[in-house]
């Protein structure tokens, strides 16, 4: 069993008992979140679209850590002209454990 939720502004596949990075999310470490906005959902094979959302479907997750992501260099350059600039940035990220999908 699958499903297609959104959360924070982006879609992900989830599946229980599995782990997933998003932005950072409001709460504290151990907390439960309920996600509402579900799209799809794939039970053995039985597949449900939402027109939207899937009505009644739910995914509920726990909070385990708030993390910062890998750093990423922005490099920018101009050949010939001397002009170079070096920046990095590290996203915050929030680790979720998803729980239970229920329709």
């Amino acid at each position: 069993m699958y499903a297609i939720v959104e959360i924070a502004g982006q879609q992900f596949k989830i599946e229980k008992d599995r782990y997933l990075y998003t932005h950072r999310l409001a709460g504290e470490e151990g907390a439960v979140l309920v996600f509402d906005k579900v799209l799809l959902v794939d039970n053995d094979g039985a597949i449900t679209v939402g027109a939207p959302t899937v009505a009644g479907a739910s995914i509920s997750a726990k909070i385990l850590a708030h993390v910062r992501g890998e750093k990423v260099i922005v490099f920018k350059k101009k050949r010939r002209k001397g002009y170079q600039k070096q920046n990095g940035h590290r996203q915050n990220l929030t680790k979720i454990l998803i729980e239970g999908i229920t329709i």
